[in-house]
């Protein structure tokens, strides 16, 4: 240890000579020795009051840890009794105009919703409170929207898993200032598929779709006649947007979803996780089942959360398409795993008199203690009763193939391979930039996109304008469940997805399509990224920034 500033050897006032000594440490006080172990002793209270504060500090973050991670497994299994018959969003028809297009006239605003018994909710929807119609349209249409925002904030409508031009894309680029209108117009070129849209603010995306912003876009094909599958929408062809909410006491919705306590032990890093579900913006549902086949086009439209889906009798159903297509024969099952954004049609066969649930059991999220429970990856809700009648319709035979399933994307042996790392909040070590184009391709180029998460926490991965294949997992060949085309896809932890991408048709060197995960807290935080799609020859040229931020 140092000498003291006090001790004799440094004294300023004379200590040196015995008398001045004397005197001195009679005036000072205890002479320097005793002076030394004071200032010690001072030292030793100081640094042990530290540690003891660290102790506490740490063993109240302990504690709170520990009544944090015990709440945080959820569950709704046995508080239902179902009395609320679901509601089937309305379907839209599009509307001929003199041009021949198809044409729908869409308007979000804000509203009043009773989501909970008892409370009035303030919500946000599209042509109506809560959520928005169907819309329906066909491949070779054309279709335009009058999408007019009437709500306080400015905000985009983003066309989840459609091919088009990155302008209509409904990204943060094409923003729309409250009372203004935005008139996108682009034709249909792609399979059938279960689409869906939803607000792509930059950094307020999972606010704006916590209120309320959502609803699907079903394409039909040439087709879509002769698949041999049920499809009488709202009766045997159903949609199911499955949402997680978290409810302040007096109704209204949480955007945050969880505590300051929760926070600090670790819980939100991916946003909210409800502890009520709803179902087609319905709580407590039921859905009467008339026919022997029932086709569930289900959206999990959450922030964050994973459902694991399968039916409490243990039955099995099929698998029909992914989000981006249908597979080309039905594949059975018993469980399927949906991450954010992330369709799948099933159907559920049925006898008379049935009375089963469609239950999420505890979704695998292939991460570790304790982002596992925090995450949601123990929690266990009844979802929907389905209560089939005395006597139902159909035959219950699904065809053994399905007419019309696309092929899956294939890569040349020169296709260009790309490497995305997730971590925290970034892309390959990069926080989004509106500015900044961080990929160009040439049009119509099909590339392998090597996707892998790297930070322990639950990633699903989409990419705008375009439908992919996954053509390997860690090196190995693809599960089932993942066949069939893909817009969206969940990450397992230090695990690498191989994508075949094609690359959109349109051209567009300033206006960029996004890339990145739909835990919509990430999306919003910086997890994302923009490519540019150029004419082959001229990505060298193409800019690497663009200015304003929007367009």
């Amino acid at each position: 240890m140092t000498s003291s500033p006090h001790s004799a050897t440094n004294d300023p006032t004379g200590a040196d000579q015995p008398d001045a000594g004397k005197h001195a440490d009679s005036a000072a006080g205890p002479p320097a020795r005793t002076r030394g172990k004071v200032v010690r002793r001072r030292i030793l209270i100081g640094a042990g009051s530290l540690l003891g504060l660290g102790a506490l500090t740490g063993g109240a973050y302990g504690i709170n840890f520990a009544m944090v991670y015990r709440d945080r497994k959820l569950s709704n299994v046995g508080e239902l009794d179902f009395r609320n018959r679901l509601a089937i969003p309305r379907l839209l028809e599009p509307e001929k105009d003199s041009r021949g297009r198809r044409h729908f006239t869409l308007k979000a605003r804000a509203g009043t919703s009773t989501l909970v018994p008892g409370k009035k909710t303030p919500t946000w929807g599209i042509n109506g409170p809560f959520l928005g119609p169907t819309l329906r349209a066909r491949r070779g249409d054309t279709v335009s929207v009058a999408f007019t925002n009437g709500l306080p904030e400015t905000t985009t409508l983003h066309w989840h898993g459609m091919h088009l031009p990155a302008e209509m894309d409904g990204s943060p680029h094409q923003a729309v200032a409250p009372g203004s209108v935005w008139r996108p117009s682009w034709r249909l070129d792609q399979p059938a598929a279960t689409l869906w849209y939803h607000p792509h603010p930059h950094g307020k995306t999972a606010d704006h779709a916590t209120r309320g912003i959502a609803g699907l876009f079903l394409i039909e094909d040439e087709h879509s006649g002769d698949t041999g599958l049920p499809q009488t929408y709202g009766v045997d062809d159903v949609p199911l947007i499955l949402q997680d909410r978290a409810f302040n006491d007096d109704g209204s919705l949480s955007l945050h979803g969880y505590s300051f306590g929760e926070e600090l032990a670790g819980a939100g890093t991916s946003g909210v996780l409800g502890d009520t579900i709803l179902v087609n913006g319905t709580h407590n549902p039921h859905m009467d089942v008339a026919t022997r086949l029932v086709r569930l086009r289900v959206l999990n439209g959450s922030n964050a959360r994973v459902y694991n889906l399968g039916l409490t009798d243990g039955r099995s159903f099929h698998l029909v398409a992914q989000e981006a297509g249908l597979l080309p024969a039905p594949l059975r099952m018993r469980r399927l795993q949906l991450a954010p954004a992330e369709r799948a049609e099933i159907v559920v066969p049925f006898e008379p008199g049935d009375k089963v649930v469609l239950r999420s059991y505890a979704p695998d999220l292939g991460v570790g203690f304790p982002s596992s429970r925090l995450d949601g990856g123990e929690d266990t809700f009844d979802l929907l009763q389905f209560r089939a009648a005395k006597k139902l319709r159909g035959s219950g035979e699904l065809p053994a193939k399905v007419s019309g399933a696309p092929g899956p994307v294939t890569a040349p042996d020169s296709a260009r391979t790309r490497d995305f790392e997730l971590s925290g909040f970034q892309i390959n070590g990069r926080t989004m930039d509106m500015n900044r184009i961080d990929q160009v391709s040439p049009a119509r180029a099909v590339e392998l996109w090597d996707v892998e998460a790297i930070d322990g926490a639950p990633h699903s991965f989409h990419v705008h304008g375009t439908s992919f294949s996954v053509v390997s997992y860690d090196g190995r060949p693809v599960p089932e469940r993942l066949r069939g085309l893909k817009d969206t896809v969940y990450l397992p932890q230090q695990k690498t997805l191989r994508l075949a991408v094609p690359m959109p048709e349109y051209t567009d060197p300033a206006t960029p399509y996004m890339f990145h995960c739909h835990m919509l807290k990430h999306e919003d935080q910086g997890m994302m990224g923009q490519f540019t799609v150029v004419k082959p020859g001229t990505e060298r040229s193409a800019p690497r920034r663009i200015s304003g931020g929007h367009h």
